[in-house]
């Protein structure tokens, strides 16, 4: 019985061993199949009027006594329902008048002439208004729409697949009187990446919408070429801003590798295919083209600038200096000193604000990789911020 009891308890754990074992081998087997084909996201809509709605509610319950505060959460309530009710209805005779308008025959409209005076005075007679006149009526208008947009950049502007997203969206729905607000933060980094996501907003623009860029600590290098294309910059009082220039550096190992007898052979077609290197020896004439090449992109980034900011003297800024909030606002790079949240909340007053944003779907592995990367990022700004005091004590 001793022996049958412990043979039992073996394949047990033997069984549980290769179960866990299966378990695992399907899984790695499923995230490599999620790998393989990057999955679908979605647009994501907060109406933000009702966020600001919530939070002064939420602080109006701590301040208030329970009488106080349950008459003016019904003052609230009458304010909301009533202003989705006109909402309600002004889109719908929106939606009427579109509907009117595509029925209408082009033929007819050509054909109707502006009522004499006469002809109109017999119709207001007879409580009839002639159609010239329904034309020229002035149309309600309904509560403006602002759609919000951040963009936190990196070297790579990574957040570029979720802004292009993100304007398509909105271009789907946005209509001329709308506005779209980008909260922008990004030291710059790569040329092309950066000039895509330019080429993003500017989407914007040629669709007729008013672009307002709002930038809270910093828009330099590639995100000032971002913000540039707006209507209108807006900047917080100790925000950065410039940087309008290119870099481009790279160590060289190639005496390194001639001391320990290391040979490097590059294979090039082309005279510039391979200007500087890391590991060969690089030339002056291939120096002098490169620097040529950074000199060429300076260019084209001035020209570009100046495309979107006619006004501002180029010259002047152009010389990959930074600036804060005042002295951009003193040298033309932005338009108004304020920070996003407080434009935002003014505009919400008299304007219906959402905040769109598309989420990518992530697996796993992604999500895993990804908090192991915030992990390390913030033992690292720990570890700085330690360094950094413990500097600051020794002197």
């Amino acid at each position: 019985m001793e022996f049958l009891s412990e043979y039992g308890l073996f394949l047990a754990k033997v069984v549980t061993i290769v179960a866990a074992l299966l378990l695992i081998i399907g899984f790695a087997v499923a995230n490599r199949e999620h790998l393989k084909e990057r999955m679908q996201g979605h647009i994501s809509v907060t109406h933000l009027n009702d966020r600001y709605e919530e939070m002064k509610e939420t602080l109006l319950e701590a301040v208030l006594d329970k009488g106080e505060f349950s008459h003016r959460k019904k003052e609230l309530a009458k304010e909301k329902k009533a202003r989705e009710k006109a909402l309600a209805k002004a889109r719908k005779e929106r939606q009427k008048a579109e509907k009117s308008a595509k029925k209408t025959d082009s033929s007819v409209l050509e054909s109707t002439d502006t009522p004499v005076p006469e002809q109109a005075e017999a119709d207001a007679e007879a409580g009839e208004q002639h159609p010239a006149a329904i034309s020229a009526a002035p149309e309600k208008k309904s509560r403006r729409r602002i759609f919000v947009m951040h963009f936190d950049g990196d070297i790579k502007a990574s957040a570029l697949s979720q802004l292009r997203e993100e304007i398509t969206a909105i271009l789907q729905v946005a209509e001329r009187g709308d506005e779209v607000v980008l909260c922008l933060e990004s030291p710059g980094g790569m040329v092309a990446n950066y000039g895509l996501a330019a080429s993003q907003l500017a989407r914007v623009r040629g669709a007729g919408v008013q672009l307002t860029i709002a930038v809270d600590k910093v828009a330099a290098s590639g995100g000032y070429m971002m913000a540039c294309v707006a209507d209108r910059i807006l900047a917080a009082p100790f925000a950065m801003l410039g940087s309008i220039g290119v870099l481009a550096q790279l160590p060289n190992f190639n005496r390194l590798l001639k001391r320990h007898d290391v040979d490097f052979e590059l294979f090039t077609a082309g005279e510039y295919k391979r200007t500087v290197t890391m590991f060969g020896e690089n030339t002056r004439e291939g120096r002098e083209k490169f620097q040529s090449d950074l000199e060429d992109i300076h260019q084209l980034f001035q020209h570009f600038i100046t495309e979107y900011r006619p006004k501002l003297d180029i010259a002047k800024v152009a010389t990959g200096e930074v600036w804060f909030g005042q002295r951009a606002l003193d040298l033309g790079l932005v338009d108004e000193l304020k920070t996003s949240d407080e434009y935002l909340t003014r505009c919400a007053q008299d304007s219906e604000l959402y905040q769109v944003e598309y989420k990518e779907k992530r697996n796993i592995a992604r999500k895993m990789g990804l908090a192991a990367q915030a992990g390390v990022e913030s033992a690292l700004m720990r570890l700085f911020s330690r360094l950094a005091a413990w500097r600051h004590q020794a002197q």
